[in-house]
């Protein structure tokens, strides 16, 4: 493989040959689009509205191009060799998508990957046309490595501080670019500060950074020109550099495997010659890692001028002593070791031994940078990652269990898959433990959930056909390092191979560069004649008039897409300053228009019509919520949130026996989620109680077994967590919540088990409340009280410790224990006077003050409104009283309800000075 033999040249136009300028405009518009692309996140596809618009400009950009290929190439294409055989097979992928839409699990993820698939197409299509003229092949090989070093200088230019000078580069064409910041280019997680540029997420970072390390050393191996070693060779710093900022333990791993793999294609010159540059920049980089991770992580607190100029000069400085060396080895070095080794080229395997050499190079430098002192160089976050490169850690562990989970999905849907996106409707039906991963972490598995066992066959046969004819021709080849392909090799390699471990083709940038790299390979293969006559002139019209009518259909869908994309961001940022509901309304009807299963606009558009219908009473807006949700559920019937939002519609239609049905029938596909489990607990209470208070012994403990069933559930799911791996992170929350324990004890009291209600309780309260454990009032009003206070003191605790996760889940735990107590007050109720002996029939007003206060803090303003106003008495010299009532005016204020008069009078007639508490309770934001 590494000794090429001189021999047959690749089929390409010679560069004197004339371009004609439609194919110019053609090369510059794939230019700018491969300018303006990354910058839209990397077109990362994550399953929401806030990612689509771009994807969908992106595609209709490739399918327009599309159209122009064809039209300059209708007379011209023939079917003559293998290479045009490819060309008519990658219309099958997205036509593997396309067959998997008929048993899609999201219709909305499936069809975005399809016309996802079908920009790959395209582009794979037009760079094959274009890449086969030698000059235009070197334009793009420059113009694909200008780009990345943009993209690498961008992300510098964000970690060292200067995020605003970055910004105004790329806002006039970037909607990721906010406030004159581009989003999230440098990012805080458990492990650090992290660089993530463009893509805002490290991990690809750090794949795309490989990638193009290795294209720019190989760049620089082959310039000819001083100015073009030294700018290539000036480059390798902040790339590694970057790698290293990114913190990625996956980069790390893989890195080496690429370069030994790389290896094997070169002559031994070429391998000194890389591992010789590498080898200098990577030292380099490792002796200015800290101070520039150190000033990156000061620059990200508070931007000063000494720390930018201090990390700017070593990484500016470092970079300019790596490109001067590297100018010094290609200038006098390279020539010298040329004559040298020149015999060597031509003894066999003579290109195995130092790659051999190199593994055990690999392994002692892992092995000083883990297991030594000599990692002490590092920075302390980078030198902690190290530490935790082991087959035993939790990132290792976790995608094992990914792999393992998405086999059971592949079980399940073998044939055609499960549509675009399956593993994000599926993922938490299947999961082994709590985990969120809307991605598998391994492309090749994602795909094969996604388009199953036929289409998985189909892309692997198409990339390996194109890989294994590519070698072929590679090591027959007369040694072009302009033409030969290999540049485009190294791209499609690097970032397939990290996608092993990843979901690098998400982003479909990422995926646009693989598909180029597989059109240089294909231009560079093997490509016989071939054997048969495939060049008939029906299939070749078949092929382009399936290509065009493809091409307008999806441009007329895509026209659709990107104004219900528009109309759901308008009517996002409209919930945020309107408060006129046709006004909110009028761009989610118009985004449902285009696009009827949108499962965004769908949800925001239903919620809209029960908050109206809670406001108005109007049946309308409920009619008109159900059939939003009803059709959504139709095309998204895996979508947690359609669920809950018709739970939510049953229970305004007085109907929550269905709405529990909803929460109960659907546990099996969400069973690690904690907030679904504990809403099953509470409806069963609730139904259960309603059924107790009428006397329906039968139903009551129905409603009570599907309660018990689902803490059952949680238990053995608490239990089984507990065998994980000790150094696996288990994922989400799962563990008896306080509200859980609550509402089974109060069931299995309700069933005559006091004792067992008890210990329930112990498992369930934490520390905040386990004071509560041992009162001798267990269950009763007092002991509520005490529940709900705590309760509220917890929560408004966390509120201002900006918590908010601890304030829902302690308010919730509040607002259960007052339905509670309404539930046994209306049950009390229905008995005869001698059974309610030292029973409280009324709530006191304590209780009443602060369940009306949670529940306007959770947003349910109408509920705190009636909640506060059946508290109030007349004695507006009680203090508790008038703060009941400046609450429930607060409420009324802040639902856009007239105003209690009466009530206002008096609360003003007793204390002048409340008007202004009343503005100020009203004007707080929760």
């Amino acid at each position: 493989m590494s000794k090429p033999v001189y021999g047959k040249n690749v089929a390409q136009s010679k560069g004197s040959t004339q371009i004609e300028s439609p194919i110019w405009v053609l090369v510059i518009v794939l230019i700018l689009f491969l300018i303006w692309a990354p910058f839209q996140i990397g077109l990362f596809n994550g399953y929401r509205g806030d990612f689509e618009k771009s994807i969908y400009i992106s595609v209709l950009v490739s399918l327009l191009m599309m159209l122009g290929w064809i039209a300059l190439n209708t007379t011209k294409f023939k079917i003559t060799e293998q290479r045009d055989l490819i060309l008519l097979a990658a219309v099958l992928l997205p036509v593997t998508y396309n067959l998997s839409l008929l048993v899609a699990v999201s219709n909305y993820s499936a069809m975005n990957m399809m016309l996802i698939q079908s920009m790959f197409a395209a582009i794979f299509i037009i760079s094959i046309y274009l890449l086969k003229q030698a000059r235009i092949n070197i334009i793009l090989q420059h113009s694909l490595l200008t780009i990345a070093y943009f993209i690498v200088a961008f992300g510098i230019l964000n970690w060292l501080g200067s995020w605003e000078l970055a910004g105004n580069l790329v806002g006039w064409f970037s909607e990721s670019v906010r406030g004159g910041k581009y989003n999230d280019a440098v990012m805080i997680d458990s492990n650090g500060l992290r660089l993530t540029s463009i893509f805002q997420y490290a991990n690809t970072y750090a794949a795309f950074l490989m990638a193009f390390l290795f294209v720019a050393v190989f760049a620089l191996v082959r310039s000819r020109k001083g100015y073009a070693g030294l700018a290539h060779g000036f480059m390798l710093v902040p790339i590694i550099v970057s790698i290293l900022l990114t913190l990625s333990r996956g980069g790390l791993v893989i890195l080496p495997v690429v370069f030994i793999l790389l290896l094997l294609f070169l002559k031994p010159l070429q391998q000194i010659l890389w591992i010789v540059h590498l080898g200098i920049a990577g030292i380099i980089s490792l002796i200015i890692a800290a101070p520039v991770t150190s000033a990156g992580i000061a620059l990200n607190e508070v931007y000063t001028s000494p720390a930018a100029l201090k990390g700017w000069g070593y990484l500016l400085g470092g970079s300019l002593i790596a490109a001067v060396l590297s100018w010094v080895i290609q200038r006098y070095i390279a020539p010298w070791l040329g004559r040298k080794l020149g015999r060597l080229d031509t003894r066999k395997r003579s290109g195995l031994w130092i790659p051999l050499g190199s593994v055990m190079l690999v392994g002692i430098i892992a092995f000083l940078f883990i297991g030594t002192s000599i990692k002490n160089i590092l920075p302390a976050n980078m030198e902690t990652r190290l530490e935790n490169i082991n087959f035993n850690q939790h990132s290792v562990l976790e995608r094992i269990t990914f792999y393992k989970d998405a086999i059971k999905v592949v079980k399940e849907y073998p044939i055609l898959g499960t549509g675009g996106g399956g593993w994000s409707s599926l993922y938490e039906h299947y999961q082994n433990n709590p985990y969120i991963s809307h991605q598998v972490h391994n492309f090749f598995l994602q795909y094969l959930i996604e388009v199953g066992i036929l289409g998985f066959i189909v892309f692997m046969s198409f990339i390996l056909y194109i890989f294994y004819k590519y070698l072929i021709a590679y090591v027959k080849r007369e040694s072009d390092e302009y033409n030969n392909g290999f540049f485009y090799l190294i791209i499609a390699l690097s970032i397939l191979l990290h996608s092993l471990l990843d979901f690098n083709l998400s982003y479909a940038f990422m995926g646009i560069l693989v598909f180029i790299g597989l059109a240089g390979m294909a231009v560079a293969m093997d490509s016989k004649p071939l054997k048969r006559n495939w060049n008939k002139q029906w299939l070749r019209w078949g092929y382009f008039s399936v290509l065009g009518a493809g091409s307008f259909i999806l441009l007329f869908i895509l026209i659709g897409y990107i104004s219900s994309a528009n109309a759901v961001v308008k009517g996002k940022n409209l919930l945020r300053v309107s408060q006129t509901y046709e006004e909110i309304k009028e761009p989610f009807v118009k985004a449902l228009n285009q696009r009827p299963g949108h499962p965004e606009a769908a949800i925001y558009l239903s919620s809209l019509d029960q908050q109206v219908f809670n406001q108005t009473l109007n049946e309308q807006f409920l009619d008109e919520s159900y059939q939003v949700i009803n059709r959504a559920l139709k095309n998204e019937p895996y979508n947690k949130q359609l669920w809950a939002q018709l739970a939510g519609y049953y229970d305004l239609k007085g109907q929550g026996d269905l709405a529990l049905g909803v929460y109960r029938d659907h546990a099996d596909n969400f069973v690690w989620d904690i907030k679904w489990g504990d809403t099953l607990i509470s409806r069963s209470l609730a139904m259960g109680a309603a059924a107790n208070t009428r006397g329906d012994d039968i139903g009551r403990q129905e409603f009570f077994n599907a309660g018990f069933e689902a803490y059952a559930k949680v238990l053995a799911g608490v239990d089984y967590l507990k065998t994980l791996p000790q150094e696996q992170l288990q994922g989400r929350p799962y563990f008896v919540t306080p509200t859980i324990a609550l509402n089974v004890g109060k069931m299995q009291l309700l069933s005559g088990e006091p004792e067992k209600a008890q210990a329930t309780l112990s498992l369930g309260f934490n520390e905040n409340y386990a004071d509560l454990l041992n009162s001798s009032n267990l269950w009763e009003m007092d002991w509520y009280g005490s529940l709900i206070s705590r309760t509220y003191d917890q929560g408004l605790a966390a509120y201002k410790g900006d918590d908010e996760d601890n304030m829902e889940a302690n308010l919730n735990f509040g607002l259960q224990a007052y339905n509670q107590i309404l539930a046994d007050l209306e049950y009390w109720n229905t008995l005869p006077p001698e059974k309610l002996e030292r029973k409280q029939l009324t709530i006191p007003p304590a209780i009443t003050l602060n369940a009306g206060k949670m529940k306007m803090i959770t947003g349910k303003l109408q509920d705190a409104a009636a909640t506060l106003k059946s508290g109030l008495s007349e004695d507006y010299s009680d203090a508790t009283n008038r703060e009941i009532a400046r609450w429930y005016l607060a409420a009324l204020k802040r639902a856009n309800v007239d105003l209690d008069q009466t009530i206002y009078d008096k609360l003003l007639a007793a204390d002048p000075a409340e008007s202004e508490q009343v503005d100020t309770a009203a004007a707080l934001q929760f």
